[in-house]
């Protein structure tokens, strides 16, 4: 287990701080950005931003359930990753950069074939990425991949912060105590993009959104059905990155808190459990991708600004900027 100095002052130790405190007072950079879009083989797209004029080994950074560009990480991490010469590009999940995705099926825990497929647009585009960073479900989807593909993974580092490791024990988590709070935020979010997706287009699903009150009733009925799994119990046992945590040979940090609110304290990996690739940093603060630091509230920092560019720096081949 790696051993990694995060200690915060008392006013930042409660979980739900660390978690709901950068959602609603981190400033968020302004910054020079531009649009791209990936065509995917099924006829679906991914958008990509980068910050224009930026250059470097090319850093993915994959958001979290219902993320996007206004996620509290998302423009703070792109910046501290240019201002470390690397080039940061946010990918959108399917239907998470503000415009309903063309297929039936949605984005989910699981979905490596997206992330392989930018990962090769990038490659056969002179732009390779050389690391990845994945949020909450963006790093389930992250470390799946990087376990499943083994040594022939398209990356030579990454990243994973916060991540639901077993996606069944997330679901019942978020049905418990302060957490419901965040499952009901989540479960509106998921809902209202499910009506936009569908609003000119009937579903063929049979469902009526009053009577799903749970994540887990919600992936029962529509994550599951729309992406080819049987139902939550076979979409939770295929996708969890708990599975492939073993397999993984690509330099790769879990940053985890025991306190994340959005699961168990036993669910963390222990070092037997994560493959010869895996640095594993267990805090026992931090909250759901918070892991924020500070002696006042006006002047607070962030540890995955810190870790994340020396991790990649440190285990990237090529440090040239890319042209």
């Amino acid at each position: 287990m790696e051993s990694v100095s995060f200690k915060p002052p008392f006013w930042l130790r409660n979980p739900h701080i660390q978690t709901l405190w950068p959602k609603l007072f981190r400033k968020r950079p302004d910054l020079p950005l531009t649009t791209e879009r990936i065509d995917l083989a099924d006829g679906d797209f991914i958008d990509l931003t980068r910050i224009v004029g930026c250059r470097g080994p090319v850093v993915l950074l994959l958001h979290g359930l219902e993320g996007n560009l206004d996620s509290h990480y998302a423009l703070p991490t792109m910046a501290c990753l240019a201002a470390a010469n690397l080039q940061p590009v946010f990918m959108h999940l399917r239907g998470c950069s503000h415009e309903p995705n063309r297929s039936a099926r949605t984005y989910h825990s699981g979905a490596i074939e997206d992330l392989e497929e930018v990962l090769l647009a990038l490659r056969n585009t002179n732009r390779p990425v050389t690391a990845a960073l994945g949020f909450s479900l963006g790093g389930n989807i992250l470390l799946r991949y990087l376990g499943m593909r083994g040594d022939t993974a398209l990356l030579q580092t990454a990243m994973a912060v916060s991540v639901p490791f077993v996606l069944a024990d997330a679901a019942d988590r978020l049905e418990q105590g302060g957490s419901r709070l965040y499952q009901l935020y989540l479960l509106t979010k998921l809902k209202q993009a499910y009506q936009r997706k569908y609003r000119n287009t009937p579903s063929h699903l049979q469902v009526n959104l009053d009577d799903i009150q749970t994540i887990r009733q919600y992936d029962e009925h529509i994550t599951a059905p729309l992406n080819g799994f049987s139902g939550a119990v076979d979409y939770y046992r295929r996708c969890s990155s708990m599975n492939y945590l073993s397999t993984i040979t690509t330099p790769t940090l879990l940053l985890h808190s025991r306190d994340d609110p959005f699961m168990y304290a036993h669910t963390a990996p222990r070092v037997d459990q994560v493959g010869p690739g895996v640095r594993l940093v267990l805090l026992p603060h931090g909250g759901h991708a918070g892991f924020i630091r500070g002696t006042w509230p006006w002047r607070t920092t962030y540890l995955v600004d810190q870790l994340a560019p020396a991790f990649f720096l440190q285990n990237s081949q090529d440090r040239t900027p890319a042209e």
